[in-house]
């Protein structure tokens, strides 16, 4: 036997297996067939075996046996059968080819028997002439001479109808129809009729369901009735009722009577073979939905297919109704016209308008929203190109705030919602540039508003004008449930989740950071470089790509690294050399400078030291600044209005430049370019002249880049000082202007200010007083005539109606604006008064602010002379920001304004002399100073940490403590103790001795400020830089995310929340402390200090911090710590304050709480561990147990901590609250009537152990069981019936009778 081949045999043993099977002559299990390629004629079988042989090329097939030669079917079918085979009659023996020869008939045999007809007695007849057409031509007008439908057999052509009519009126039968059929009918054609046959049986009524063996008969009988009625019946009478008869049936069963009528005349005509009587009555045909009366067209004969009336498609050509107003209070569907005007419901359009053309209510003109979206999408160019611009219009009157007072919602948000944002990116990628160009458009009317990019060029040649808050919308934090309870290091950065975020859920917190997600950036490059579209929407495009940089310093860097997109720029919109266009507006702006390029690079450039640098260096902007400034605008090969707008926008981007302290070489370089258009700054404009603005605002570029590298230049020997002393740290290089370059600018700047002084007799420019703002050297002999002239006099009296903050509650309406795209508001600003108008004063008094500021460095004396000037004016305003109180609300509309108000406010403050006159009123700028304090925005650090180290602890401003303040104060207290006749506690000190000892601790309680706002410390820095003009440390324009106020309103806390926060961690509801840090003391007492002396002096100043918040934050200082307030210092300081806190209203949560009953349980919890049953803590326990406050606090006491009523031995006496407000109204929870009641008669509240409590829960139980009224008194019978019982035995039951 064989043995089989195993996977361990070697070549040899597998030879030597094959050479003994081979020998063996033992079948093989598989054998090589070719199979026969039927193709090529091949057979099979052994012809196929002779050949496989010699075929050496063919291919080898294995088969194995059982192996069939076809794949089963999945699904088997029956075997097909022929129709004809069973009909033949074959024998085996027949041979295939003789069959069919024997079939099969030749076309000479059929030819063969064809026989040719004599004609020989035929007549032959000549046709007649006649004028008329062979054949006959037939006319659609001819329809009276045609067979109706009914007879006709079905569906005929008119030609098929018309030779029928002709037969029939011949007396021949027609074509379709039997010869029986057609002579047992007798018709009559009437014009506009239908013929209604009746046959001498019934068509639709069989009599199957009859019951009886006469059924047949009976239905006969019946049908015989019915024709004789209508014999009987007049034609009038017989339309009545069929009327009758269409009004009551359902019009499906209409249908179904006449199709089942003309398939029984069908039938009847065509298999009938005996004759019938038929009567034929004539009928006008009768709509049951409408009438040709009714129909908004009239059908005409010639009309092809309007035999069958269809009323649904006919509506469409009806007569549009008058437009009305619905008789409903419900909202209408806002419509817009294709200029994004809304349209009044009311208002009737001609038609020819085209805006008509929607399903929705037809009768009203324009499209809604939802209609427009789906236009967008449309295969038709024109509509898809149409309702883009259309959305652009609105988008851009929305924005205006155009809707607001009109639309209920906020239209850019329900568009967001919609996806438009989507739409708008598919819509980039149209292929027709007419749809991308639409595309744009409407991108831009979403991201860009112009007249706040106008705003933003206005303030920029302010003081820190330059700088802006990147665009970004409020944060929002979210709770990841999926990185609760991990590791700080195995949680997903910031930047992993934004990238796991889907491209919807990114655009819907972030507009522009959706749009970035999507590639837009790419989109638009290839448009500007491939496509070169229209000048608008170069000019859009560039509006965008300004708007997405403005966003953030991250969203620019994209901008920047965009591949091509800058290089693109600055090839085509910003090249070296170009010609003069040929057309005032040119076909195209590639290869021409354009002023929105040059923004765009400004932009770009102020989110960053680097990316300035990168501008600069990288891709050539230095060579573009010499080539557009070195020459006059009028030199240059462009109209007249853009070379004015690039050359300004050209010294801005310097500007920005040299703030950074780069590009000062360039200065040294055109320095004569420059003094030269210094110097022709006296030459007036006529004020008629349309290039006066852009005039202006080319000279306050020029002026503002003259600051910055004046700034540069002061900080060159500073830098070259610590290049020496560094040693190889890293020190910023020393700018290459120096002093000596700038000094000669001070006297041609001093001309033209004095110029500009006598010219003011002259003409009243305002627009020239924007200019002021920098004038940092001059003397006082110009800016006493300056301020003293009319002209400015009258400028200054505007300062109430231009400012932000003393018209915050302004009624008018702002923007239509959304968290995810924020903007600043400035829709309309021409027309109302503001910040930033030209009748404003607040260019020009910050300007003056900063100049008097260095002044008064160097010569004090000469402040006082400018200040008697401005000082109504001063005090007026003081007193309008002190009464109104109201404080700004923080958003990006208000926040890019404020800033500068808040500059003007703080040197207010810091010109303020120390005179005896200016004294009387200290009071009144350091409630200023208070305000002010809190209202700074982040980026002016510096300016709260000067008016924290001048004014606010300044011992000048608190006047009441030099001036006989804590003498009053003791004078109070001891005309109110004669009155009372008793004192809490005579051993504590009075008040006025403590306000006296606070006035002398004030730079002590300074110091502790400043320290707990040492975190502070590098943002003060940065922002010290850019108030003092250090531009080398300047870093970027772009100011600190708008998060919050610098500071926050409850700052005069600090120290007493920062050591809460850092004193343990919170453990069932209270704070398991170890020791106080060293200085923990002096800190809380130095505090609380100063709250007594603002609580008692400076009372206005803390109205922005609701009570509730105040006692949440004075109750840090018993959770922080166990013996802290059994302090001497701290008892006599908190002793002071509660008189202030008794208009607390504990139902609403404090800032920064969810809810107070969280902090009074942890006050309870702590109070029974380390109070030892302290008055203080006991007071400050009791003051929430008022009536008016929740029941949830007085049932905690007398639930959960009901242990600590056996040590709250505080007094009625002691507790300086009236009872009254504990007692009255009574008491109508019965829970805590119950806690009360089990209290009192277990003897867990007694009046030795906790008066106060005992007298309110006697006074309220009383108060329950004699009440009158019905419900009480059912109530009071459950209560005895539950309680009574279960202490009948008790002895203390008996104090209910007392």
């Amino acid at each position: 036997m064989l043995r089989r081949p195993k996977p361990t045999d070697s070549e040899a043993d597998l030879l030597r297996e094959q050479e003994q099977f081979l020998v063996s002559g033992a079948p093989s299990a598989a054998n090589v067939v070719r199979r026969p390629d039927k193709r090529r004629g091949e057979a099979g079988g052994e012809a196929g075996d002779q050949n496989r042989g010699s075929e050496g090329d063919q291919r080898d097939v294995v088969t194995i046996e059982d192996l069939p030669d076809q794949l089963p079917s999945l699904t088997p079918a029956p075997p097909k059968k022929s129709r004809f085979k069973g009909s033949r009659v074959t024998f085996e023996d027949d041979d295939a080819e003789e069959r069919l020869d024997r079939h099969d008939i030749h076309i000479s045999a059929v030819l063969s028997r064809i026989v040719e007809r004599d004609t020989s007695s035929t007549p032959v007849n000549l046709p007649a002439f006649t004028g008329m057409a062979f054949p006959k031509v037939l006319h659609r007008s001819e329809t009276g001479n045609q067979v109706p439908l009914s007879l006709n057999g079905g569906k005929k052509s008119i030609f098929a109808r018309q030779i029928a009519a002709q037969r029939i009126k011949e007396g021949k039968t027609p074509l379709h129809c039997e010869p029986e059929a057609a002579q047992t009918a007798e018709t009559v054609l009437l014009p506009n009729t239908h013929v209604l046959t009746l046959f001498s049986g019934p068509r639709l009524i069989s009599g199957q369901g009859l019951a009886g063996p006469n059924s047949s008969g009976e239905t006969t009988r019946i049908h015989r009735e019915n024709q004789a009625k209508l014999q009987a019946m007049s034609e009038s009478e017989i339309i009545e009722e069929q009327k009758k008869l269409l009004s009551q049936l359902d019009s499906r069963l209409v249908e179904f009577v006449r199709s089942r009528k003309a398939q029984s005349v069908l039938s009847s005509a065509s298999s009938s073979k005996q004759p019938e009587v038929v009567l034929t009555i004539y009928l006008f045909e009768f709509a049951p939905l409408n009438s040709e009366e009714d129909l908004p067209v009239k059908p005409q004969k010639e009309w092809v297919h309007m035999d069958k009336l269809e009323p649904e498609k006919l509506e469409w050509m009806r007569d549009l109704p008058a437009p009305r107003r619905k008789g409903t209070k419900k909202a209408m569907q806002a419509r817009f016209d294709f200029a994004g005007n809304l349209i009044p419901p009311t208002e009737d359009l001609p038609t020819h308008l085209g805006l008509h053309h929607h399903g929705e209510e037809p009768e009203r003109a324009g499209y809604s929203l939802q209609e427009l979206f789906l236009l967008s999408r449309s295969q038709v160019i024109q509509q898809r190109s149409l309702a883009l611009s259309t959305l652009a219009n609105i988008l851009t009157k929305a924005r205006a705030g155009e809707y607001l007072s009109v639309l209920k919602g906020s239209v850019m948000s329900t568009l967001l919602d919609a996806g438009l944002l989507f739409l708008l990116r598919f819509a980039l990628d149209d292929s027709v540039e007419g749809v991308m160009s639409a595309a744009v458009h409407a991108l831009k009317a979403l991201l860009v508003c112009e007249e706040e990019e106008e705003c933003l060029d206005c303030t920029f040649s302010w003081f820190r004008g330059l700088s802006t808050f990147p665009l970004l919308p409020s944060a929002q934090e979210e709770e990841d449930e999926e990185d609760e309870g991990l590791d700080e290091s195995m949680k997903e950065t910031a930047k992993e989740k934004e990238e796991r975020k889907s491209d919807h859920e990114v655009a819907r917190q972030d507009v522009v950071k959706g749009l970035l997600k999507m590639k837009l950036l790419p989109r638009l490059r290839y448009m500007l470089e491939v496509i070169r579209p229209s000048p608008r929407v170069v000019q859009d495009v560039l509006d965008v790509l300004t708007r997405i940089a403005r966003h953030s310093s991250s969203s620019a860097t994209q901008v920047l690294d965009c591949p091509r997109l800058m290089e693109t720029v600055m090839c085509n919109f910003l090249p070296t050399s170009w010609s003069a266009p040929s057309l005032p507006q040119p076909h195209t702006v590639h290869g021409l400078p354009l002023a929105s390029a040059m923004k765009l690079l400004r932009v770009l450039a102020a989110s960053g030291r680097h990316a300035c640098a990168r501008l600069l260096n990288s891709l050539g902007v230095s060579e573009r600044l010499s080539c557009l400034l070195s020459a006059e605008p009028r030199e240059l090969l462009l109209d007249q209005t853009q070379a004015l707008r690039i050359t300004t926008e050209a010294y801005r981007l310097w500007t920005v430049a040299a703030a950074y302290g780069q590009a000062c070489k360039l200065f040294i370089d055109l320095y004569p370019a420059l003094v030269k258009t210094l110097q022709s700054v006296h030459q007036a404009l006529a004020p008629s002249d349309p290039l006066l603005p852009l005039q202006l605002h080319r000279i306050l570029a020029l002026l503002s880049l003259l600051t910055q590298v004046t700034h540069t230049a002061g900080c060159h020997q500073e830098l070259q000082a610590g290049m020496a002393s560094s040693q190889g740290e890293d020190c910023p290089p020393p700018p290459p202007v120096s002093w000596s370059h700038v000094t000669g600018l001070q006297t041609s700047l001093l001309g033209h200010l004095k110029s500009f002084v006598k010219s003011l007799d002259n003409s009243l420019q305002k627009q020239s007083m924007e200019a002021l703002q920098e004038l940092e050297h001059l003397t006082s002999e110009v800016l006493l005539p300056l301020i003293s002239h009319s002209a400015v006099q009258g400028l200054i009296k505007n300062i109430k109606s231009s400012s932000v903050v003393c018209n915050v509650q302004s009624s008018h309406l702002g923007p239509d604006s959304i968290p995810s795209l924020p903007g600043l508001a400035c829709p309309g600003w021409r027309d109302r008064p503001g910040l930033v108008v030209p009748s404003s004063p607040f260019p020009l008094l910050s300007g003056l602010g900063l100049l008097l500021k260095t002044i008064m460095g160097i010569h004090k004396g000469l402040i006082c002379k400018v200040w008697y000037i401005l000082y109504m004016d001063g005090l007026d305003y003081s007193r309008w920001i002190i009464t109104g109180q109201a404080t700004p609300t923080l958003s990006h509309t208000r926040a890019w304004l404020l800033r500068h108000e808040h500059l003007v406010l703080y040197l207010l403050l810091e010109l303020v002399p120390i005179d005896p006159e200016v004294a009387k009123h200290a009071s009144l700028y350091h409630q200023v100073a208070l305000v002010l304090l809190p209202w700074l925005l982040p980026g002016s650090e510096y300016l709260a940490h000067e008016l924290l180290s001048t004014i606010i602890f300044s011992k000048d401003f608190i006047s009441e403590g030099h001036s006989g303040g804590p003498e009053a104060i003791e004078l109070e207290e001891l005309k109110l103790h004669e009155e009372t006749q008793h004192h809490p506690f005579p051993s504590l000190q009075t008040v006025g001795t403590i306000l006296r000892e606070a006035c002398i601790q004030l730079p002590s309680i300074r110091g502790c400020f400043l320290t707990h706002l040492a975190h502070l410390e590098s943002s003060v820095l940065v922002s010290r830089d850019a108030f003092l003009g250090r531009n080398p440390w300047i870093n970027s324009h772009l100011l600190p995310e708008l998060t919050g106020p610098t500071l926050p309103s409850d700052w005069p806390f600090l120290p007493l929340v920062s050591l809460y926060e850092r004193m343990g961690v919170s453990d069932g509801g209270g704070l398991a402390v170890e020791e106080l840090p060293p200085g923990a003391l002096p800190a809380v007492t130095h505090c609380l200090q100063w709250l007594l002396l603002l609580e008692i002096w400076r009372e206005d100043a803390l109205k922005v911090i609701p009570p509730v918040a105040k006692l949440a934050r004075l109750s840090c200082m018993f959770l922080c710590s166990s013996d802290l307030f059994l302090e001497r210092p701290v008892q006599n300081l908190i002793w002071g304050l509660p008189s202030k806190l008794d208009s607390l209203d504990l139902n609403i949560p404090p800032p920064g709480l969810a809810s107070f009953q969280d902090l009074y349980s942890a006050l309870l919890a702590q109070y029974e561990a380390v109070s030892f049953g302290d008055r203080l803590f006991g007071c400050w326990v009791l003051l929430p147990l008022q009536r008016r406050y929740s029941t949830a606090m007085r049932l905690a006491v007398f639930g959960e901590h009901v242990g600590m009523l056996r040590s709250l031995g505080v007094t009625l006496e002691q507790l300086g609250i009236p009872m009254e407000r504990f007692t009255s109204p009574p008491e109508d929870s019965l829970p805590l009537l119950r806690l009360y009641f089990r209290s009192l008669v277990t003897g867990t509240l007694k009046h030795c152990w906790c008066p106060v409590l005992y007298v309110v829960a006697l006074s309220h139980i009383n108060s329950f069981i004699f009440s009158q009224d019905a419900a009480a008194q059912m109530d009071l019978f459950l209560l005895r019936h539950h309680l009574l019982c279960s202490f009948m035995n008790d002895e203390h039951y008996l104090f209910l009778f007392f």
